[in-house]
């Protein structure tokens, strides 16, 4: 089967979409990349300034829709969290590294920098979460590729930029890496790490090929991720950070995870967890958006709303990745 893959230009993108490409081609699919522009490809305004979410998806999903390509691949964490019609994520592939990391011109790590220290991030959760800890960084925002804003740290500008780790193990530059940030001091946006493949609903033939790259563990988890955020309806400055994880239980798979919800300025966060099990009669995506769902309802009545502005939806919440909702974690393109 000939496919036509939508991909944005930039390096990561088109590494991301090639490794989804050869995955397509071990499965015995012809497969041809399609370099689609998109809005976050081209604006150097800051992400929040442009609203953040879809900013790179939108232009692949009006591919899709026209039928100029077959499959897009999308950064999970860029995709808006309310539902897409007529498209549907037919394949979450095995999910690389989530966490966080920190690229530095010493090699120092984080505690090591000192008060003062220049620290780059677009993103508001990363932001949020840095200034928790309470080190005296000075937080710069910034925009741009990973070439960019390493390259702000190699040339003085910078002492230090916070990257995913998925990304730079993409490109192979995990050697960059002074620090992998913990969890528990940072927790990532929601979906961070995975990558989303997509497609009409309507392509059947499309939807068969797709089935095959899907991972189960990685659908669950980002589909509790992904619910939290769906659940909350945060607003485009609201720093939110989830991670969902299985591992074996004792009598089953467990699905564990765990969200915050910080204020912008990192003076307060709201931190909490849960967990369910994966029993093999149980539907994952149903278990996994019911734990994400009511992670959210705990966070809401513990009064994330007075700490960052979130505009909650009473309303039920829809599968997060079947239907494709948008995501809505304001984050940085890696």
């Amino acid at each position: 089967m000939k496919l036509r893959l939508g991909t944005r230009r930039s390096v990561l993108a088109r590494t991301q979409s090639g490794w989804v490409a050869d995955l397509l081609r071990a499965h015995g699919h012809e497969v041809e990349l399609v370099h689609v522009v998109t809005e976050g490809d081209v604006s150097t305004e800051s992400l929040a300034s442009l609203g953040g979410t879809g900013v790179f998806a939108s232009a692949l999903r009006q591919a899709l829709r026209r039928g100029d390509v077959d499959l897009a691949v999308h950064s999970f964490k860029d995709l808006p969290t309310a539902a897409e019609a007529g498209l549907v994520i037919g394949a979450v592939p095995r999910r690389e590294d989530s966490r966080d990391v920190l690229v530095t011109a010493s090699g120092q790590g984080l505690h090591s920098l000192g008060a003062g220290a220049k620290v780059g991030t677009g993103s508001p959760r990363r932001r949020a979460q840095l200034a928790a800890l309470g080190l005296g960084l000075h937080l710069v925002d910034i925009r741009g590729n990973v070439d960019t804003r390493i390259g702000m740290v190699r040339d003085g500008r910078l002492d230090a930029v916070v990257l995913a780790r998925a990304g730079l193990l993409r490109l192979g530059r995990a050697d960059e890496v002074a620090e992998v940030l913990d969890p528990a001091l940072m927790l990532p946006a929601p979906a961070q790490g995975a990558l989303a493949v997509e497609c009409r609903a309507d392509r059947v033939d499309v939807r068969e090929a797709l089935a095959a790259l899907d991972d189960a563990d990685s659908r669950a988890a980002v589909t509790a991720e992904r619910a939290v955020l769906a659940r909350l309806e945060a607003g485009c400055a609201a720093p939110i950070g989830a991670l969902a994880e299985v591992a074996e239980g004792i009598d089953s798979l467990e699905l564990t995870l765990r969200a915050v919800v910080s204020a912008p300025d990192g003076a307060t966060d709201i931190r909490r967890s849960a967990s369910a099990s994966l029993t093999p009669d149980a539907d994952p995506t149903a278990v996994a958006t019911a734990l994400g769902t009511t992670l959210a309802e705990t966070l809401l009545d513990d009064g994330a709303p007075d700490i960052a502005p979130l505009r909650p939806d009473p309303g039920p919440p829809a599968d997060p990745t079947a239907t494709n909702q948008p995501a809505t974690s304001k984050d940085d393109p890696t």
